[in-house]
């Protein structure tokens, strides 16, 4: 073999290795989604395979990334809980439950990773099939049902992640390298580790603790935390999904209030110098005045950071476009139980927002009439000249942080979000249908819709 052809096939190997190593190449939408889909025609598997191939990747270095530091700039930069994030974008739980590739996520441009939903003990949720493809409308219906490895894996996966960092920055592999690093001696946040990003863990109740039992409910949010919480810069309390019976039942302001209270005592007595913020998920069925303002009043009363607005829902949205008929094997899907997500969920999504962010700042002002206005909306591009005004976790004085999910697929619909009152925009039907470039894409939208204005 002759020294040009060494040459040709090591620059081959170099472009093809940059190139599909790049989120921005349209190969992961175009080829690696459909290859899933056919290879694996149950949603579930694909998802599983999907995380299979990506962790594999990532230890040999030939993950997908986002290349050339697109937010180096800081036009989409955001301040939450006192950390300056690179973008306000973030991937909703569901998509890495047991916290299997947290990093490998970051690297695709998300300011915000949420990981779990975790219990505290290991559950195989419903049975199977449980997650149903609409590729009409890019849509998806699943009921999981919570299913979980628990928490003493998952508590397991993030140490060992924190200590191999450790180890990497030269403070070892040993436990007090692991309290360096989550004390912040590393200059890093201690969930995400990656500066301009952080990691939120959602937690939940067992499906075998009873909802009326709300002491045990509470026991079961708390032990979350106990063992979860040093790893994570934000808890998650989901008291929403639609496929644990009863679950929505907490979402009541009464016994709401005193989960969450239970979980910001617990927050205290995380083994860490700062404590992760506390958000909680709520759902976009409970949507009467009454049940938004219960929410955001146990939301102030327990002292907990803000509100996650959005999660599948029961209902079933019309199609898009207006009109469209559906294959009549896509309409009998609609029959399936479970939760719906996908784009038709948008216009709810940020109608919900607009109606949290008033009824917040309305309680606020009620609770302290002294308190500035904060009826003002959300942030305007650019973000980095209106930083979000929570900067402290866990104080019942600052305003309360928004974040969004539910039908975010794009610019446009990311930024309306941010408009409406929110600070992230989060996603997950998008990403499965659109691949591991969706977020570089969507924060690329927004930086064309800012150039429109």
């Amino acid at each position: 073999m002759t020294l040009i052809k060494v040459l040709r096939m090591c620059l081959g190997l170099t472009f093809g290795y940059l190139y599909v190593t790049d989120t921005r190449a349209s190969i992961h939408e175009w080829l690696v989604v459909p290859a899933l889909r056919i290879i694996y025609p149950d949603g579930e598997d694909a998802h599983h395979a999907g995380t299979n191939i990506l962790k594999a990747l990532y230890s040999f270095g030939l993950h997908p990334r986002e290349r050339g530091n697109p937010d180096a700039a800081g036009d989409l930069a955001v301040e939450i809980f006192g950390h300056t994030l690179s973008n306000p974008i973030g991937t909703s739980a569901g998509i890495d439950k047991g916290a299997e590739v947290p990093t490998p996520l970051l690297e695709l441009g998300a300011g915000i990773v949420e990981v779990g939903a975790v219990t505290p003990l290991a559950q195989a949720g419903n049975p199977k099939p449980r997650v149903f493809r609409i590729p009409s409308q890019n849509a998806l219906i699943n009921r999981y049902g919570f299913n979980s490895e628990g928490i003493e894996v998952v508590a397991m996966r993030l140490r060992q992640r924190v200590r191999e960092f450790a180890y990497h920055v030269g403070l070892g592999l040993d436990e007090e390298a692991e309290r360096k690093i989550l004390d912040g001696e590393a200059g890093v946040p201690p969930g995400s580790l990656m500066p301009g990003h952080l990691m939120a863990v959602q937690i939940a109740k067992n499906k075998d603790t009873p909802e009326t039992d709300i002491n045990a409910v509470a026991q079961d949010y708390t032990t979350g935390v106990r063992y979860l919480g040093k790893y994570a810069d934000i808890i998650v309390v989901n008291v929403s999904s639609p496929n644990t019976p009863g679950l929505r039942s907490l979402q009541n302001v009464e016994p709401l209030t005193r989960i969450l209270t239970s979980v910001v005592e617990a927050v205290k007595q995380v083994e860490r110098k700062s404590k992760p913020a506390i958000m909680v998920k709520v759902s976009p069925d409970e949507d009467s005045e009454e049940q938004i303002s219960g929410i955001c009043e146990a939301v102030w009363d327990s002292g907990v950071d803000g509100v996650i607005v959005g999660n599948t829902t029961k209902k079933r949205p019309d199609p898009i476009r207006k009109g469209y008929l559906l294959a009549q094997h896509e309409a009998n899907i609609l029959l399936e139980q479970g939760g719906y997500s996908g784009p038709q969920m948008f216009e709810r999504t940020l109608a919900l927002v607009k109606r949290y962010r008033k009824t917040l700042d309305d309680e606020a002002s009620i609770i302290s009439p002294d308190m500035d206005d904060l009826s003002e909306s959300g942030p305007i591009l650019p973000f980095s000249s209106i930083p979000d005004s929570a900067l402290a976790p866990a104080t019942t004085g600052q305003r309360k942080v928004i974040f969004a999910t539910g039908g975010i697929t794009n610019g446009r619909q990311a930024r309306e979000i941010l408009d409406a009152g929110a600070s992230v925009a989060m996603v997950y039907t998008a990403l499965i249908y659109g691949g591991v470039g969706t977020i570089s894409r969507i924060k690329q939208e927004m930086r064309e819709e800012a150039r429109k204005r």
